[in-house]
């Protein structure tokens, strides 16, 4: 994981309270202590990175992107449609308060305004202005719970799709309305905006063979040693795998470490975390993955020195 100057993308999800914060800031600390210049961007709007490094927050991202994008007395929302290429609709939906849109955020707003922070594919000139891409050479992504992580990486394929059935529209109506749009001059504006369209599209294409490149790309699943979370796990991995995203490891968080002797308690929990292990070696998903074992441990994993105590024992 450490070896190589090309850029590699790391994503590290799974069920909600395994880990996964502790793992993907570890992950990111071993890597910048190893020379890399090191990105990590959480995609939950839960985040608990702010815990980990008191620098990443997006409330904060929004405030600054919304700050940013009514620059020159902009509307928010219409600079922001212009920078993917939709200025065109933000004109004509402008009676519709559309600025609102960013006081009443929607479902997957906090997750496309930070994975567009991290990712140079997109090239939203108004994210751009955040952050220096070409110094990072590994970008950590901390993602939210498997069932917003998964609509998150569908999200590429559903706008190309949905561009696409917009544009097919626009060409059938285009012959029955091509008169009167030359008669008001509009004809030229509006192959503009289709032509913005399909860069975007283009972009949003790049996009998901990113996500789907073995070469730069690599999920990494990350659960606890109870059935539920390795029951979630399985599901997960079968569908990056349907999504073509590449997984190949495991990280098994919070395994009770080796003692001597244990108290009723301390007995029960491993040997459930025991019979845990063993659904994964027999589970037809997850059993071909590489599995990486990270310890209970007796210390709050939080600020940089605890980042590199945990990633020194999970990421060797």
């Amino acid at each position: 994981m450490v070896s190589g100057t090309q850029r590699k993308y790391y994503m590290l999800g799974g069920k909600g309270g395994v880990g996964k914060t502790s793992c993907a800031a570890s992950l990111a600390v071993k890597f910048a202590n190893n020379g890399h210049p090191t990105l990590v961007v959480s995609t939950d709007p839960a985040h608990s990175l702010s815990d980990s490094f008191a620098q990443i927050n997006p409330e904060k991202a929004r405030e600054e992107f919304r700050s940013a994008s009514q620059k020159n007395g902009g509307s928010g929302v219409k600079d922001f449609m212009d920078g993917m290429g939709l200025g065109m609709i933000a004109d004509q939906l402008g009676e519709l308060k559309l600025g609102e849109l960013l006081d009443t955020p929607p479902p997957g707003l906090d997750e496309a305004i930070a994975i567009s922070k991290a990712c140079l594919m997109f090239n939203w000139k108004v994210f751009l202005r955040f952050f220096k891409y070409n110094m990072f050479t590994r970008i950590v992504f901390d993602t939210a719970p498997t069932g917003h992580t998964l609509r998150l990486l569908s999200l590429p394929d559903f706008l190309d799709a949905s561009i696409g059935k917009i544009l097919k529209l626009r060409q059938k109506i285009s012959a029955a309305t091509s008169a009167i749009k030359s008669v008001f001059g509009q004809e030229e504006t509006q192959q503009n905006a289709a032509d913005k369209l399909e860069k975007l599209r283009e972009r949003m294409i790049k996009v998901r063979e990113l996500f789907r490149d073995t070469n730069s790309t690599e999920f990494v699943i990350v659960t606890i040693p109870t059935v539920m979370a390795i029951s979630e796990s399985s599901r997960l991995c079968a569908s990056l795998r349907k999504e073509s995203v590449p997984v190949k490891r495991l990280v098994v968080n919070q395994i009770l470490p080796p003692s001597a002797s244990d108290c009723k308690f301390c007995a029960m929990k491993r040997k459930d975390q025991t019979r845990a292990l063993g659904m994964i070696q027999n589970d037809p998903e997850l059993s071909s993955l590489t599995m990486i074992q990270a310890p209970l441990v007796d210390v709050e994993i939080r600020g940089v020195p605890a980042l590199q105590f945990l990633g020194d024992i999970v990421w060797k």
